[in-house]
């Protein structure tokens, strides 16, 4: 553990140890001894401004006065401002609450590398004093396609181009010895995540340990080839002309799904213990063939279409033999398994199955009835069984998802009530984190999380659709 110098300053703090020096800008004046403190009373109508600023070490920070402070403020609301008018056209319902998650999907964008992180935070508990406290601040391939997928709907994405090159780069390989896609990196491409714990932090309300990186680093997830695919096949108009590298990466996320597909995996929820045949998995598999199948001639891949619809068509019989319950109804979380999983809701979305076809309405039936708790909100399973101790609360993101699929049902009211119950549960700011309380409706889990304004931008537009259908 480095215990910092802290070093006071006309104007604020500096303070030194390790990598980076900080600068605090501070005009209330800061007594420091074992850490920084400070008191200023305030009246109705009076503001005071502080900002944190970084160089490298060796450096000193230059410590900015108010008007100095306020100058960038006023810069930073303009350019977003801009960014806003410039790409923000979404024109259907709950425009707000659409385009305030397009302004933090592209918050969550690293400008210098594209990469796009999961959540800005670390530690924050799935449960108040439980043990699933993970840190998010990474670029997970599987939530950054998602985020450009959302806001392909929310904003104008002029950051794709940037982001599938810094993927391409970040995920490069040795082709002789090929190996599963490293499913998370670090926002300039670390690909050494290694989780540690920070005994000495007490963490948010004694919500114990805390934690830096990320030990899924290291899983092996299946889905994230579907993902990225998916995306890349979303987004292919704002793609421009990639270079081969980019094609034969993109191409080489198809080969890997087929080659790998009958593997067992961690699958999306990062199960935290052995390997399954997780249905998501697979479906992301087929996802990955099939599109691209579909942008085979902008990858300059017309000679593998046939390997890849082969895959595709055992892919789909497999799903179908292996991943369907006839105990349970529904779909399930893993072949032979007949527990529920939220994560099978993406069926129709993502084209594998239609929402209305027999099989796919019972299993949006089942999730409604079986994975809804009482406060109206969706559970990504029940009860928890990955492998760690202590619950969690209802998942936004699976909510989002079946407000999607019933939509994409048909069923466009009770598609509008569960995604208003959803959407209410952001802050006042209309923040989301990954997770709610089921009883006493407290936001739960890492903060803002793109997932759920994911899941948000995504009900929305699919209900918007729907209700244009219907019309």
């Amino acid at each position: 553990m480095v215990r910092p110098l802290l070093i006071a300053q006309e104007g604020g703090l500096h303070c030194r140890g390790g990598p980076d020096t900080l600068g605090l800008c501070s005009p209330v004046p800061l007594r420091i001894s074992d850490m920084a403190r400070g008191r200023h009373a305030m009246r109705a109508g009076e503001s005071v401004a502080f900002a944190l600023h970084q160089v490298r070490a060796g450096g000193g920070p230059e410590l900015w006065t108010q008007e100095d402070i306020h100058t960038h403020l006023r810069d930073t609301v303009r350019g977003w401002c801009s960014w806003s008018e410039l790409h923000q056209t979404y024109e259907g319902p709950w425009a707000r609450l659409v385009q305030l998650s397009g302004l933090v999907l592209q918050g969550l964008t690293f400008q210098p590398t594209g990469a796009i992180i999961a959540a800005p935070t670390t530690s924050l508990p799935e449960s108040v004093g439980g043990v699933r406290n993970w840190d998010y601040r990474f670029a997970w391939v599987r939530d950054a396609s998602f985020t450009l997928d959302a806001l392909w709907v929310a904003a104008c994405p002029d950051e794709a181009e940037a982001f599938f090159r810094w993927m391409a780069h970040a995920a490069a390989s040795d082709p002789s010895r090929p190996a599963p896609m490293q499913i998370m990196f670090g926002i300039r491409g670390e690909r050494d995540l290694s989780e540690r714990q920070l005994p000495h932090l007490p963490g948010w309300r004694d919500s114990r340990p805390v934690r830096v990186g990320n030990d899924a680093w290291q899983q092996h997830q299946l889905d994230v080839y579907g993902e990225l695919l998916s995306a890349a096949h979303r987004l292919r108009r704002y793609l421009g002309d990639l270079d081969a590298p980019t094609k034969a990466f993109l191409a080489g996320c198809a080969d890997a799904a087929v080659t790998h597909w009958q593997s067992p995996d961690q699958g999306i929820w990062e199960i935290r213990g052995e390997p399954r045949h997780f249905v998501y998995s697979k479906l992301m598999c087929w996802v990955a063939v099939d599109r691209a199948i579909r942008l085979a001639d902008e990858l300059d891949a017309g000679e593998r279409v046939a390997e890849w619809s082969r895959a595709r068509d055992e892919i789909r019989t497999a799903i179908e033999q292996h991943g369907w319950s006839d105990t349970a109804g529904a779909y399930t979380q893993s072949f032979g398994s007949d527990v529920l999983d939220a994560s099978v809701l993406t069926m129709p979305i993502v084209g594998f199955l239609a929402a209305d076809a027999p099989r796919m309405r019972a299993t949006i039936d089942a999730v409604r009835e079986r994975l809804t708790g009482p406060d109206g909100l969706v559970h990504r399973y029940l009860p928890p069984d990955d492998g760690l101790p202590g619950g969690e609360g209802a998942f936004l993101l699976c909510t989002f998802w079946l407000a999607q699929a019933l939509a994409l049902a048909g069923d466009v009211e009770a598609a509008r009530d569960l995604f208003e119950r959803a959407a209410g549960c952001a802050n006042d700011l209309g923040l989301m984190s990954e997770e709610v309380d089921q009883v006493g409706g407290e936001l739960l889990g890492n903060f803002p999380q793109a997932f759920s304004h994911i899941g948000l931008v995504n009900a929305a537009w699919a209900i918007h659709q729907a209700t244009l259908f219907d019309a």
